[in-house]
C-alpha cells in the first residue's frame, strides 16, 4: 500500500513537473518558434515567391519548428502561426517594405504605416552588367567561365546526407565582370534571398555615407536616447564601438534557445529600444562579441540622424539605386526602423554588385559614394577581437582561421545559414554564396581557394 502512494506521489510530481515546463516553454519558447515562422513563411513567400509546401518543407520542417501550426494567406498579404494553439504570432506584407511581425502594435498601426520609398531609376534587364543584368558573352575567356562554373559546382555538392549543405546560389564576379553563376533548383538569379546578418555591412555603408555627408561622426559619443544621462556608463560608448561590436553592452546572440537575439527579432517591436535598454556587462573596447542589438541600435541612429521624413527613402536613393541594386527590400521592424541586422532580401547578382562595390572602395560610374579609407577602416582587425576575425561589420580572414588558403586581405559580409559575400582585393575577386545550411560547415575556404586556383592559372 505504501509502494502504491509513493508511486502516486511521483507520477503527481512528474505530472506537475511537465505541466511546469510545458508553460515555462509557452512563455519563453514557442512565441520564438512561432514568430520564426510566421515571419519566414511571409517573406519567402511574398519577396521570394515560393510555395508554402516549399517553405514548410525546408525552412519550417525540423524539430523544434515543427512543433509550429502556419498557414499563408494570400488574400490578407500575410503569415499566421502558433504552437499547440499558442502564442500566435501573424506577420504582415507590405508591398516594398517586405514582412513585419505584428509585435506590441495593432495591426491595423502597421497596415497604416506609410513609407516613402523610390522607385528603381531604370530597367536593369536592358542593361549590361554591372549596372543591369544583361551579361556580355566574354568569349575570349570561355576557357575560364568553364573552369570556374566546374569549381563552384563542389558548392552544390552534399558529401553528407545527414548534413545537407542546400546552396541556393553562387556568383563569381572577377575584374568586374560576371563569369560563373549557379542556382539550386526552384532558385534563379532573379529570386530575392535572405540576406541574415550580412545586412549588417549594409548597414556599415549607411553609417558611412552618412559620414561622408558631415552628418555622423564615428568617434563621438552613439547618439542614443536611452544613454543621454552624462552618469549612466553607457554614455561613453562611441558610434565605433558599435560598429566594431566592443561597446561592452550586455548581449546573448544564441539561436537555439530563448535569448537576447531572438526576443528581439521574433518579439518585440522597437528592436533598437531593446538592445539599448541592455546594461554594460564590460568597458567598452574591453571585450569584443558579436550582438545584433548593436547593428540594430546603430540602425536607429541612421533613422534619428536622417528625421523619418527622408530615412525610408534614404538606403535606396543613397545606396540601392546608385550601384544597380533593383531588387533590394529592406524590411523594417514594428516600430517602422529597418531590422539592420538581419532582414535585407536581395538577388544573388545584386549581392554581388555589393562585393564589387566595396572591392572599388565605395566608388561607383565615378561617383564616391563611400568617404574615402571607409573601406579600409571597416575592414581594419578591432583590437579587442581575438584573431584579427571581425572590423567594423565585416568579418576578416586577417587571421586566417577559417579560410586558410585564402589571401589574408579578404573580407566578408556574413550571414546565418552559410550566406557570405566574400571579397578578395589581392585577386580582384567576388564570391557570393547563398544557402541554407543548418550546421553552419559550408567549406568556404575550398569553395574561395578553388575559384582562385582557377584565376590564377588562367
Amino acid at each position: 500500500m505504501k509502494f502504491k502512494k509513493y508511486v502516486k506521489r511521483v507520477l503527481i510530481g512528474l505530472v506537475a513537473l511537465v505541466a511546469v515546463l510545458f508553460v515555462v516553454l509557452a512563455v519563453t519558447a514557442f512565441p520564438i518558434i512561432s514568430g520564426f515562422g510566421a515571419k519566414n513563411l511571409c517573406s519567402n513567400a511574398f519577396l521570394s515567391n515560393r510555395t508554402s509546401e516549399d517553405v514548410l518543407q525546408n525552412e519550417l520542417g525540423a524539430f523544434p519548428l515543427s512543433l509550429g501550426s502556419f498557414s499563408l494567406n494570400i488574400e490578407d498579404s500575410s503569415a499566421s502561426a502558433s504552437v499547440f494553439g499558442l502564442a500566435r504570432k501573424k506577420a504582415i506584407f507590405r508591398p516594398g517594405l517586405g514582412c513585419t511581425l505584428v509585435n506590441e502594435v495593432s495591426e491595423e498601426v502597421l497596415r497604416g504605416q506609410v513609407f516613402d520609398k523610390p522607385e528603381f531609376p531604370y530597367e536593369p534587364d536592358t542593361l549590361q552588367w554591372p549596372e543591369g543584368n544583361i551579361i556580355p558573352r566574354y568569349d575570349s575567356l570561355r576557357s575560364l567561365k568553364d573552369r570556374l562554373s566546374k569549381a563552384i559546382d563542389m558548392a552544390f555538392e552534399e558529401p553528407n546526407p545527414e548534413e545537407l549543405l542546400l546552396t541556393r546560389g553562387v556568383v563569381v564576379v572577377h575584374k568586374g565582370r560576371l563569369l560563373a553563376e549557379k542556382y539550386a533548383h526552384g532558385f534563379d538569379k532573379d529570386t530575392r534571398q535572405l540576406s541574415w546578418s550580412m545586412a549588417k555591412s549594409f548597414t556599415n555603408a549607411l553609417v558611412g555615407i552618412l559620414v561622408r555627408q558631415g552628418k555622423l561622426n564615428i568617434d563621438e559619443r552613439a547618439p542614443v536616447p536611452e544613454w543621454n544621462d552624462p552618469e549612466d556608463p553607457r554614455n561613453d560608448i562611441t558610434l565605433d564601438q558599435l560598429l566594431r561590436m566592443s561597446s561592452g553592452l550586455r548581449w546573448k546572440e544564441i539561436y537555439a534557445l530563448p535569448s537576447s537575439a531572438t526576443n528581439m527579432l521574433f518579439r518585440d517591436a522597437d528592436m533598437a529600444a531593446t538592445a539599448a535598454a541592455e546594461k554594460l556587462e564590460f568597458e567598452p573596447d574591453e571585450e569584443w562579441y558579436y550582438s545584433s542589438g548593436t547593428s540594430n541600435i546603430i540602425s536607429r541612429i541612421i533613422r534619428h540622424t536622417l528625421g523619418d521624413e527622408s530615412y525610408w527613402a534614404f538606403p535606396y536613393q543613397e545606396l540601392f539605386n546608385k550601384i544597380g541594386i533593383s531588387s533590394a527590400v529592406f524590411e523594417p521592424d514594428a516600430s517602422g526602423t529597418f531590422v539592420g541586422s538581419s532582414y535585407l532580401y536581395m538577388t544573388p547578382r545584386d549581392f554581388a554588385r555589393f562585393g564589387l562595390f566595396l572591392l572599388n572602395d565605395g566608388v561607383w560610374n565615378g561617383e564616391r559614394i563611400l568617404p574615402e579609407g571607409w573601406v579600409e577602416y571597416s575592414t581594419r582587425p578591432t583590437p579587442a577581437a581575438q584573431d584579427q576575425v571581425y572590423g567594423a561589420q565585416f568579418w576578416l580572414n586577417a587571421g586566417g582561421q577559417k579560410m586558410p588558403d585564402v589571401p589574408r586581405d579578404a573580407y566578408y559580409a556574413g550571414g546565418f545559414q552559410g550566406q557570405s559575400i566574400l571579397v578578395v582585393p589581392s585577386k580582384d575577386l567576388v564570391v557570393v554564396r547563398l544557402g541554407y545550411t543548418q550546421a553552419e560547415n559550408f567549406d568556404f575556404n575550398a569553395l574561395v581557394s578553388g575559384v582562385i586556383e582557377v584565376i590564377d592559372s588562367h
